[in-house]
């Protein structure tokens, strides 16, 4: 649960209750692109707290072309905004043009938005350049009752940006990087693991032998889903639980690890 100060929060509050209303009549209306920008600049400075006169600009050009919206801090560009119209349906050939931009720029947040629909992108500058969809949400549906929703705002807030060496939208892309459904499903195959699982079973019945690869098996044939294991970002996944439960330094893990899997089995 992230903390949100409480000014930011009265603001997200009333700025969702102030923009909804407008976003629903812009798509119903179907207004033009310009128009939608006009809308997602009042949003990035009413909402999200950034001025609109000193850090919300779009007279960014990268490479003789001007990105919709540029937020820049204390001079740096730290947010580049590819808008749509607002009845448009965002798709993911969109973003490609944002991504161009971020990659040429050095920028590695990259925002696609109609108004409603805002999907919000982290560009990795590898070979070649790609972009990771970090999270999504309609402004329309956002319930300013609900924290989960207001915290999904507050990672774009001007505060959220500024804050500390690691902006909270950092903090929380690193989060999503390491606890994902990819490293969990590593963790519970690795041998730490295996081990512990295995002695659990001899505890509850000091009759019962069974193998760390009758126990992998069984998980990967009955526990664990396939498409997982297979997904492309369960390689990288891989490496890094590999990598960290070989770490000397993280022996406080797989203590951790043995201690959660020994209290699910009692």
């Amino acid at each position: 649960m992230v903390t949100i100060p409480v000014k930011v929060k009265d603001r997200l509050i009333s700025g969702v209750k102030k923009f909804q209303p407008i976003v629903a009549k812009a798509q119903a209306k179907d207004i033009n692109e310009s128009d939608t920008v006009t809308i997602i600049l009042d949003i990035l400075s009413d909402v999200f707290g950034y001025d609109k006169f000193l850090e919300i600009t779009s007279e960014y050009a990268i490479k003789k072309t001007y990105v919709d919206l540029a937020i820049k801090l204390n001079g740096v560009p730290k947010l580049l905004i590819e808008a749509k119209a607002a009845g448009l349906d965002l798709k993911d050939q969109h973003i490609k043009q944002a991504v161009d931009y971020g990659s040429n720029s050095g920028v590695e947040w990259v925002i696609l938005t109609n108004g409603a629909d805002w999907r919000v992108y982290n560009i990795s500058f590898g070979k070649p350049v790609s972009a990771d969809l970090v999270y999504q949400f309609n402004f329309s549906k956002i319930s300013v009752k609900k924290q989960a929703d207001l915290e999904t705002l507050y990672y774009l807030t001007r505060e959220a940006m500024t804050k500390g060496n690691k902006s909270a939208l950092d903090e929380f892309h690193n989060q999503q990087q390491i606890v994902n459904r990819f490293t969990l499903a590593h963790i519970i195959l690795s041998d730490t693991v295996l081990d512990t699982i295995r002695r659990s079973l001899r505890k509850m019945s000091s009759d019962t032998k069974v193998s760390n690869e009758e126990i992998q098996k069984i998980l990967l044939d009955e526990v664990i889903k396939r498409d997982i294991l297979d997904d492309e970002k369960a390689a990288d996944a891989k490496k890094k639980v590999q990598k960290a439960l070989k770490t000397p330094a993280k022996s406080t893990v797989k203590k951790s690890i043995s201690v959660l899997t020994d209290n699910d089995s009692e």
